[in-house]
């Protein structure tokens, strides 16, 4: 996947790239690594990964294998793996992914999920209940052991 301190223009997988003078409007859908520098108005859908630019402003659904988010979008994303959004991102919409990383200074302005499956959440509940159930045992044999005046 993209990272922070590396450029494109050294990866040989990417397949498309919308630069910085270019307009897409419509539904864009696509099979390799895609960097947008440009506008994209529309849906935008990569099974591979996705570079959205600093400079790139997308008004789009967006739907990516994952993601790398510094520019402005208006629209909700969707990632199957990771999405990595720079202090440079305003994203209005809502945020969708199996891992998550936020860096200080972006704007997000919806919800964010991160859906984990149902045995890992019934893992979690069991952790938290044997851990919190001593506790509210232990208060309420300390009510019931005080005398009333």
């Amino acid at each position: 996947m993209f990272t922070k301190n590396q450029t494109h223009k050294n990866q040989k997988t990417i397949e498309t790239i919308i630069g910085p003078s270019v307009r897409l409007d419509g539904n864009f859908r696509g099979e390799g690594d895609l960097v947008v520098e440009g506008v994209l108005v529309g849906t935008l859908q990569t099974k591979n990964n996705l570079k959205i630019s600093p400079s790139a402003v997308v008004e789009a659904s967006i739907k990516a294998n994952n993601a790398f988010i510094s520019g402005k979008i208006k629209g909700n994303i969707t990632v199957k793996g990771k999405i990595e959004i720079t202090g440079t991102a305003i994203i209005l919409g809502d945020i969708k992914a199996q891992i998550i990383s936020i860096e200080s200074g972006a704007l997000i302005q919806g919800q964010i999920s991160m859906p984990v499956e149902s045995v890992v959440i019934t893992e979690a509940k069991k952790d938290v209940d044997q851990k919190i159930s001593p506790l509210t045992t232990m208060k309420e044999k300390q009510f019931e052991e005080k005398p009333n005046k």
